[in-house]
């Protein structure tokens, strides 16, 4: 076993060097990125107090426009004054009415889009251009979930640009110069995006090849480590080398076998779009005069957001989301760094009130959810396992989605699947299939080691960056001398052998 193991180890060291090398490099500029990269200066959305008092009924403003019917409803914060959004097709920009008087703004979507990323960035430069995207790019990956977006670019030099989610006042991700070199830099040798996409097969088969060689490396100089007992420290490099292997050893096992499962996982179930809006809503029977009774209905309530979303049984329901607490809000840039990868839920409670009668609806914000949970499944509720408010991110539900607070709902057969739902608006925010949780907890806790989470964001970073890559490269480096050496020694002992006269 011992003889198999060095065997294979030098068999195996210039192709998993060089891997080493390569992803233990790259991979050092995903912390980079996260903790120099650019970030919004403020965040939370712009927020002030919803106040509907004398405002014109909405169902009037919706039937004046010509809306019978949307996918989505909500008042929003806009510049200096809160307005009526309504989204028709998710996938088209949405139209804005101002409350008081319910005139439509038009094309104000990406206005609006503008009025957002000047209040996350405290950008005051003037505006390069605003792009719509509704489609995943390499500068916009599908990790970023929020689609369709607005790409807001300031007139800097170093390109400042924010994306801007609407629909929910979200910022979707910062990007600069900077931080463009460096994801580009990530994807072309951590992930092979160079390869073009009718050879995608070719990208998975050789990168599997090259991080199962890592692997066997990892795992034959483990054997060799238990294996091969030494009653002093080999001299010079060698020494080195088996010092860093002890270092490294479990990292390194630990970075290729979630490595080789993600690959083979996103190859085997292409990543797809699971944020899905509810189907639109006939809005005939919102009618009740919700400002006319404002003042009641929100005495001392701190309303942040109101929406209308249809229950079960086709009635429509005003939800009025009230304001997280606004104590220990983060302010400081490293504040703002672990908030965005920690979460921090954005609306408190809510209270229903149906939009025909003005009765209140008792049942509250977890029967919506189950009520969700049933149209984006098809199955009754009885296959619902667990039902529970997520207000901070983890391993099933991580920053890539930007939306807090979500309900999640574990379902058994014949869904085989958790769930997550926005009750705000209805929506669908993300599905996690139970044949993709196994990958899921080892992509988070083995390759992104978010067990150090309650360490913080920085010393998690500083820890994968320092501590362990850094070793493996180092590692690399000194196993591939090792190995070159070795090499020129067995080239000259041939050498000496088939020309003993000129030795």
């Amino acid at each position: 076993m011992r003889a198999f193991s060095i065997r294979l180890h030098r068999v195996l060291a210039i192709l998993g060097g060089i891997g080493l090398l390569l992803w233990g490099g790259s991979g050092l500029l995903h912390p980079v990125i996260a903790t120099w990269g650019p970030q919004q200066a403020v965040f939370f959305p712009p927020s002030h107090p919803v106040d509907l008092t004398g405002i014109r009924p909405l169902h009037e403003t919706l039937a004046q426009a010509g809306i019978a019917q949307a996918a989505a409803i909500r008042i929003v914060p806009g510049d200096n004054e809160s307005l009526l959004q309504v989204t028709e097709d998710p996938d088209t920009p949405r139209r804005y009415f101002r409350l008081h008087d319910g005139a439509e703004l038009p094309n104000h979507d990406a206005a609006h889009a503008v009025f957002l990323a000047r209040h996350y960035t405290r950008e005051t430069a003037p505006v390069r251009s605003v792009e719509w995207i509704d489609d995943f790019t390499p500068s916009y990956p599908w990790v970023n979930r929020l689609l369709p977006v607005y790409k807001v670019t300031f007139e800097r030099p170093d390109d400042l640009a924010i994306y801007i989610y609407t629909e929910t006042n979200a910022a979707a991700g910062v990007d600069n110069r900077f931080k463009s070199v460096l994801q580009t830099g990530f994807r072309w040798f951590h992930t092979w995006s160079w390869f073009p996409a009718e050879a995608d097969w070719a990208r998975v088969v050789l990168m599997a090849l090259f991080i199962g060689s890592l692997l066997a490396l990892a795992l034959t100089g483990i054997a060799m480590i238990v294996l091969i007992r030494r009653k002093a420290r080999a001299p010079g490099i060698r020494g080195w080398h088996r010092v860093a292997g002890y270092a490294a050893a479990l990292p390194l096992l630990m970075f290729t076998s979630s490595g080789l499962f993600h690959l083979v996982q996103y190859a085997a179930t292409p990543p797809t779009k699971n944020l899905t809006l509810s189907a639109p809503i006939s809005l005939a029977s919102a009618v009740f005069p919700l400002h006319a009774q404002w003042a009641d209905l929100s005495a001392g309530l701190d309303v942040s957001t109101v929406s209308i979303i249809e229950d079960a049984n086709g009635r429509l329901l005003y939800r009025l989301g009230l304001a997280p607490p606004r104590r220990g809000r983060p302010e400081t840039p490293s504040d703002i760094r672990n908030a965005r990868f920690d979460g921090v839920a954005r609306t408190g409670p809510a209270l229903y009130i149906d939009a025909s009668t003005g009765a209140t609806f008792e049942d509250g914000d977890r029967e919506i959810a189950l009520q969700l949970g049933e149209r984006f499944t098809g199955v009754p509720r009885e296959a619902i396992r667990n039902a529970e408010l997520v207000t901070r991110f983890g391993p099933q539900y991580d920053f890539r989605n930007k939306r807090l607070p979500v309900w999640r709902l574990d379902y058994g057969e014949p869904v085989n699947a958790t769930i997550f739902v926005d009750t705000t608006s209805g929506v669908l925010a993300d599905r996690t299939p139970d044949h993709a949780k196994a990958e899921q907890w080892s992509f988070s806790y083995l390759h992104k080691w978010n067990f150090l989470f309650p360490l913080g964001r920085e010393a998690q970073n500083l820890i994968v960056s320092v501590a362990v890559a850094f070793s493996l490269v180092f590692m690399a480096a000194i196993g591939l001398t090792l190995d070159l050496r070795r090499r020129r020694s067995a080239q000259r002992s041939r050498h000496r052998r088939t020309h003993p006269a000129q030795s």
